[in-house]
């Protein structure tokens, strides 16, 4: 091998190493600087400014989603798989959105469950709801959007979950997804086990391990948070200064169904995690997006990300996994609709 093919391979290697989204980050700063230098200092400034204001809803977001690991409080919800299967899917709806863990811990504990028999319309539930909303993304989305986004979303999120879950409760009932799961490898996430077991410690300062668990959870919370933030933010300041309003408010502004879809047409492919799509989210409204657009375009996205796509394509067969994105796209418009009816009251 050449000298310059060794130093390609490495050059490769370490490229690959490399966050994808501070890769992201350098690549977009790179071409800004290269492009449009006058627009360089400012799209810092801008994110900067924009990291700032967030920090506080960081900050508390960080603290309380590494006391729900380091106490163990996930066990809890394992009990809403548990009785009827009515009960399952509400009770499957309102938790999802509470899961403090990342997709690769998702899929060991819903194929567990699947295995045992637990109802596919719970399943869905929870799996419909917990990409859309958790206690960081709702202080993200409250800082980015305010309130009214946040708490619209995470009732989008309950809502969205009942739908799916009771839409396959009926589907299943008629003959359908007699046998939804695929054969499952074993998982090289490293996570860890499955947490949904044992009880919780409320007070885990006083083990050295669940101290230990909160530190690296912070740290890790805080690294995704702001990777994710500084890309969005940066994303955002750009789209403010290079999309001539207009285009906007002509594409997915006004009221009216058609804005509200063509969001969720929009947001379905952009794999948008909730961390990332309230800023740009937010950048949109200011050139004219619609409230009911905007919430369909983060719900859209947040549901067809990669890993809430990965985690249900990994575990349930071709026919379920597609019942899975056109509900997520049905519940995504509808709480559009919703969102924007209640908006305008």
């Amino acid at each position: 091998m050449s000298t310059l093919q060794i130093a390609i391979r490495d050059i490769t290697r370490n490229v690959g190493s490399i966050d994808r989204a501070w890769l992201a980050i350098a690549i977009i700063l790179a071409l800004i600087a290269l492009l449009v230098p006058v627009q360089f200092i400012p799209s810092i400034e801008f994110t900067l400014k924009q990291l700032l204001s967030t920090a506080p809803f960081m900050i508390f977001a960080i603290v309380s989603v590494s006391y729900l690991k380091a106490s163990g409080a996930e066990a809890i919800i394992a009990k809403a798989f548990e009785g009827r299967e009515s009960r399952m899917i509400v009770l499957a709806a309102l938790v999802g959105g509470l899961a403090p863990f990342c997709s690769c811990e998702v899929i060991p504990f819903i194929a567990g469950l699947l295995a045992l028999g637990t109802p596919l319309s719970a399943v869905m539930a929870f799996w419909l709801a917990s990409p859309l909303i958790d206690p960081p993304a709702l202080f993200i989305t409250a800082g980015a959007l305010g309130w009214s986004f946040a708490i619209g979303k995470a009732i989008a999120a309950v809502g969205i979950g009942l739908l799916g879950g009771f839409a396959i409760k009926a589907a299943q009932s008629a003959g359908w997804f007699a046998d939804p799961l695929r054969p499952v490898q074993q998982s090289g996430c490293g996570c860890g086990s499955s947490p949904f077991t044992g009880k919780p410690v409320w007070t885990f300062w006083q083990e050295e391990k669940r101290r230990s668990v909160f530190a690296a959870e912070a740290l890790s919370n805080g690294h995704f948070l702001l990777k994710w933030l500084t890309l969005a933010y940066l994303l955002e300041g750009l789209m403010i200064t290079f999309i001539p309003a207009e285009t906007i408010a002509q594409l997915v502004g006004g009221n009216g169904l058609i804005p509200i879809v063509i969001g969720a047409i929009v947001g379905a492919p952009a794999y948008l995690n909730s961390y990332a799509a309230p800023a740009l989210v937010s950048g949109l409204m200011e050139q004219g997006m619609s409230a009911g657009a905007g919430m369909s375009f983060m719900v859209a996205g947040a549901v067809s990300s990669i890993p809430a796509m990965t985690a249900v394509f990994a575990l349930v067969r071709k026919q379920v996994f597609a019942a899975y994105v056109l509900l997520g796209f049905t519940g995504a418009v509808l709480s559009g609709v919703l969102f924007q009816t209640w908006m305008s009251l």
